[in-house]
């Protein structure tokens, strides 16, 4: 198993040695400060029963460091060249499966063989639960933490390093700018946290951003306030789209084909909201029986 350090003359070596560079395209920045590795691994507390993802291989020093900790990790790289190189850092790693191609079919779902793969490994350990642990490239970071919230079986714990514009849509309140549909997703069913905020220099390259590692816990608790959580994504992701305009008229226009305005103002009567109410003011747990309230009228409609 390698035991290489993850630095700047490390990286530009191999590199260089490859005769590449890294590629923008795939948000490839690699984490060099060796500190942050160590807090993003502490905070993911790996076992023996884990079975890990990771979502962007890079050169695998995140990798070999999860390998002794985990039951086993499935770590998935776009980048043929980078999947090359960090096959031969990883070569005596017998408990890490290497997949070699987009995470994502779509930004609403996950690639089928990467789904296959992570459930057959699950399967394959008694007991196992899923965590992901990833330096996850900005460009599928969103549909990747969301997307896994609706995994059979969902990830007992998320750890990742994002941007920190995404990180505090996430735990965004109400009220304020970054408050979104993610921010509504995301607290409806997990507690999130931001661990620690990252500058640009703790990468190579430099990104223009700052970072975060963020810690996401789903909850069964939660969840289960969530009938349908298919609807419920679907719900708030269009009720944002129009955040800034009235509720009322918000509501009327998605569920036209379906409800009556009479039938919209019943269930809004039974919330009394004031009349200029707009989606973006109204806390995680108002929203979540507003969906339920419109989810079971639609039902019966």
């Amino acid at each position: 198993m390698s035991t290489t350090r993850q630095t700047v003359s490390f990286l530009t070596q191999r590199f260089r040695e490859a005769g590449i560079h890294p590629d923008v395209r795939h948000g490839q920045n690699f984490l060099i400060d060796l500190n942050l590795l160590d807090v993003l691994l502490e905070t993911a507390d790996l076992g023996r029963e884990d079975v890990v993802l990771e979502v962007g291989t890079g050169l695998g020093s995140l990798t070999s460091k999860m390998a002794p900790l985990a039951a086993h990790v499935v770590t998935v790289e776009i980048d043929s060249r980078l999947f090359q190189l960090a096959s031969e850092e990883l070569v005596d790693c017998a408990n890490v499966t290497m997949l070699r191609f987009d995470a994502l079919k779509n930004k609403n779902h996950l690639s089928p063989t990467l789904i296959e793969t992570v459930q057959q490994r699950l399967r394959e350990t008694p007991g196992a639960q899923l965590k992901l642990v990833a330096n996850l490239p900005y460009n599928v970071a969103t549909p990747i933490l969301s997307n896994l919230l609706t995994f059979d079986p969902v990830p007992v714990s998320m750890t990742a390093t994002v941007q920190k514009e995404l990180a505090e849509r996430m735990t965004a309140e109400p009220g304020i700018k970054d408050y979104s549909a993610l921010s509504i997703w995301m607290q409806a069913l997990c507690y999130c946290r931001i661990i620690r905020t990252l500058p640009p220099q703790c990468f190579w390259p430099k990104p223009k951003v700052h970072s975060a590692i963020v810690h996401i816990v789903p909850n069964a608790r939660k969840r289960a306030r969530v009938s349908d959580v298919e609807f419920f994504h679907h719900f708030i992701r269009t009720l944002f789209q129009h955040r800034r305009k009235f509720l009322r008229g918000v509501l009327v226009s998605m569920l036209k084909d379906r409800l009556a305005k009479s039938d919209v103002d019943a269930i809004l009567a039974g919330f009394e909201f004031p009349e200029d109410a707009r989606a973006e003011q109204l806390p995680v747990e108002t929203l979540i029986r507003l969906s339920e309230a419109f989810r079971s009228a639609t039902a019966h409609a």
